[in-house]
């Protein structure tokens, strides 16, 4: 039968885990609040007027009242998002890992990659709107070239992380190349593709916004364009404030998918 420790032989981490736990949530949260509640007396004592700085409650008011098509511009955005993001994660992973597996391709590909990635994408948004036409398209290529490069840096990176040790112990016994990667190289790739995706999920919120400042008819981003030329800036910020909202909740899914996929990655 197990006996159970005494009280004053609990350790202090054990103890102070709960108060620590819930200072962890509360204290942004109440800083959060605060900001919050500054901000509305500053513009009120201020008298700022709202069309140029509104107040935290004319947001929310002005969000209630256009909630219907708050709620499809955001759908439209998401679904940007996420198609870009989904493609980007097709092409760039395969092509990470032919990159580490080959020479050529390493020498001749990767530096065009990284010349690609050095073009700003704001400036080539209005070529893909010229060459694709209006629509999701463009918004979705626009996605998938902002999440392409963090997503094939990662993945090639972590492909080439495991120590050599390793690597030769698996050969001594033998291990086909196909073996070696399906069991060494890719598991100990899992954490750095996942720091890769969850950088690139953020980039791809901003990737539509671009894509929906240069040619749209829909979408946050084109809300938030049409709001500040109307001086509709509540709107305007209720659409800022879903996007974070939609960045936030997107990267903290990528965490959880890989707490599920890659439970021996390091946690934060």
């Amino acid at each position: 039968m197990t006996a159970e420790l005494p009280a004053s032989a609990r350790t202090e981490d054990e103890d102070l885990e709960p108060s620590t736990t819930l200072f962890t949530y509360l204290g942004p949260a109440v800083t959060l609040i605060g900001l919050v509640a500054l901000w509305e007396v500053l513009v009120r004592w201020s008298g700022i007027p709202g069309w140029l700085l509104p107040t935290p409650t004319a947001i929310g008011e002005a969000m209630a009242e256009w909630r219907n098509e708050l709620g499809w511009h955001f759908l439209i955005t998401l679904y940007e998002v996420l198609a870009g993001f989904a493609l980007s994660i097709v092409v760039s992973i395969p092509l990470a890992v032919a990159v580490v597996y080959s020479p050529f391709l390493q020498n001749t590909i990767y530096p065009i990659l990284l010349a690609l990635q050095s073009m700003p994408k704001v400036a080539i948004a209005p070529l893909l709107v010229l060459w694709i036409g209006f629509g999701a398209l463009p918004k979705i290529v626009v996605v998938f070239l902002v999440c392409f490069f963090p997503i094939i840096v990662a993945t090639a990176s972590g492909l080439t992380a495991v120590p050599a040790s390793l690597i030769d112990l698996i050969r001594s016994l033998s291990a086909t190349p196909l073996q070696t990667f399906v069991k060494i190289r890719f598991p100990t790739a899992m954490p750095h593709i996942f720091v890769g995706l969850k950088i690139a999920i953020t980039f791809a919120v901003i990737g539509a916004v671009i894509g929906e400042f240069v040619g749209s008819d829909a979408g946050l981003g084109y809300l938030i364009l049409i709001s500040t030329s109307q001086s509709r800036t509540p709107l305007a910020f209720g659409a800022l404030l879903l996007l974070t909202i939609m960045s936030i909740v997107l990267y903290y899914a990528v965490e959880f998918v890989e707490r599920l996929l890659v439970p021996w990655a390091p946690k934060n």
